[in-house]
């Protein structure tokens, strides 16, 4: 038997490849990593069983990894070694009606959610095999209406319920058998299977909840059937695309007043209700969370020693290699509801569509599941591409302050397009109008700052009135950096246009 540790390191090697062939859309050599993982595996598991052949006792082979099956699952892995023994197992496993059992997806789960934090930290449910899911956008708080006795009451509790069909939406995992391990039994068949599916599931899984699109099938030649990711915009929604990314806050540090302003975004429901915040998820790539977070959130102490991951809020960190690096994720963990399960197809089918070894046979499990954040106010996409390191500050009198002092926008009429209550410590505002022309009015603290002004990427400049903008149909993406004595503050305004029709 090989060094685990050996495994262990081959195991990330191929890993990686894998994933960087997914990047790259390298099919060959997606196919030879994944060939070579496959047999890693099967030979792993094949050593330990001969080296466990006498070990017959339960408690032992549980006390070695190996799970205690159900008699459900016992009976349902002898009855898929049955039909992937035939000669023809594409039509035995036709004739093989059973689902993969919940326990089995049970099992999966519950190694997700150990090594996969960002997994473990949202709603995941198991549907066993439904295909629709009621859930609530509220959060746990209905308010009664006062008035006469009608069905006004009826529709306010019931706008705030809503179904989720995720039978159209599939996670699809290949499982490539050796015919040899069919010979070891179904306590090592269903170790191989839940591995299997744990890799794919877990990658697909946390790749959907941060960036899935949702469903659009508005391109015929490559529709959409994808989860809605926390970085998504539940307001704007295009048939062929699907939903847009959300347009990314600034954060230069993690000092109270910064902080605190994004968090009160989150304190806001979908009812307007402020609602209580007492801790939030803060989800970034791995590579910023040592360039960028690790930095700006550790000090050394007057003893020497470092103390790190110091926030301001309780906050849980978790590193995620699917977040786009200079991003990061802000957000309420319990308000991404996660929802996976068998269906009525999940059973293991005999593929042709892939063939690696002439002694392996490849399968095919569905999964059908999806995910989606309870409210757009849930989460807050962040650029944390210019976030400083943190450096202990006493502040005085006349200490560096770069942020804006008032920031107002009026349409061609001079009526004010309404963004929400201008504060300092807010980098983001939203609204909306109806008319093409703007003038955007902005104020800094220090007289001698430089302001810098970009409408969706393109630079504007000043004029005695302000800044003239010429909106665009949709979404308009104004930001404002404001420069003084080295220090930079951003802040962003989006403003949907809509045509007087």
């Amino acid at each position: 038997m090989k060094n685990k540790d050996l495994i262990l390191a081959q195991k990330a090697e191929i890993t990686n490849r894998i994933n960087q062939a997914l990047k790259d859309g390298n099919t060959e050599d997606f196919q030879q990593a994944f060939t070579e993982y496959t047999e890693m595996l099967q030979e792993a598991v094949m050593a330990e069983a001969r080296g466990m052949v006498q070990d017959v006792d339960n408690q032992i082979l549980a006390g070695r990894g190996v799970r205690v099956l159900t008699s459900e699952e016992k009976k349902y892995y002898e009855k898929a070694i049955e039909a992937m023994r035939s000669e023809n197992p594409k039509q035995a496993l036709t004739g093989f009606g059973d689902v993969l059992p919940k326990t089995v997806i049970n099992a999966v789960f519950e190694d997700i959610t150990e090594t996969h934090p960002l997994l473990s930290a949202i709603d995941f449910k198991n549907a066993e095999a439904l295909v629709e899911y009621l859930y609530s956008s509220m959060d746990g708080r209905f308010k009664a209406i006062w008035g006469q006795l009608c069905d006004d009451v009826t529709k306010e509790l019931g706008a705030t319920f809503h179904k989720i069909n995720f039978g159209q939406n599939k996670l699809s995992a290949f499982i490539p058998v050796c015919k040899a391990m069919l010979d070891l039994g179904p306590a090592w068949l269903d170790r191989y299977v839940r591995t299997i599916l744990f890799e794919a599931i877990a990658n697909g899984l946390e790749d959907g909840v941060l960036n899935g699109r949702g469903v659009a099938e508005g391109n015929p030649a490559q529709p959409i059937y994808e989860p809605i990711g926390m970085t998504r915009d539940l307001t704007n929604f295009n048939v062929a695309t699907g939903y847009a990314a959300k347009v990314a806050i600034p954060v230069a540090d993690f000092s109270p007043d910064t902080y605190g302003g994004l968090i009160s975004q989150l304190a806001v429901g979908p009812n307007l209700l402020n609602r209580n915040v007492t801790e939030v998820l803060l989800i970034v790539n791995p590579v910023d969370y040592l360039t960028k977070i690790f930095p700006a959130t550790t000090y050394q102490t007057p003893q020497g020693g470092y103390v790190k991951d110091i926030f301001p809020f309780p906050t849980k960190v978790v590193q995620s290699a699917y977040v786009e690096q200079g991003k990061a994720v802000l957000g309420l963990s319990k308000r991404y509801l996660a929802v996976l399960g068998t269906g009525k197809a999940g059973r293991i089918e005999y593929s042709d569509e892939y063939k690696f070894l002439e002694d392996e046979r490849v399968y095919l499990i569905k999964l059908y599941g999806t995910g989606r954040p309870l409210d757009n106010n849930s989460f807050l996409y962040l650029d944390i591409s210019g976030l400083k390191p943190h450096y202990p500050v006493v502040r005085v009198a006349g200490y560096v302050d770069a942020r804006l002092d008032s920031i107002e926008i009026q349409d061609a009429n001079g009526d004010p397009i309404n963004v929400g209550a201008f504060d300092a410590n807010v980098h983001y505002y939203e609204g909306a109008g109806d008319m093409e022309d703007a003038v955007l009015t902005v104020t800094p603290k220090s007289d001698n700052a430089t302001l810098t002004v970009t409408h969706n990427g393109e630079a504007v400049s000043p004029t005695e009135a302000g800044y003239g903008i010429t909106l665009e149909e949709g979404q308009n993406v104004i930001v404002i950096t404001c420069e003084y004595e080295g220090i930079t503050e951003a802040y962003v305004i989006v403003v949907t246009y809509t045509p007087i029709a």
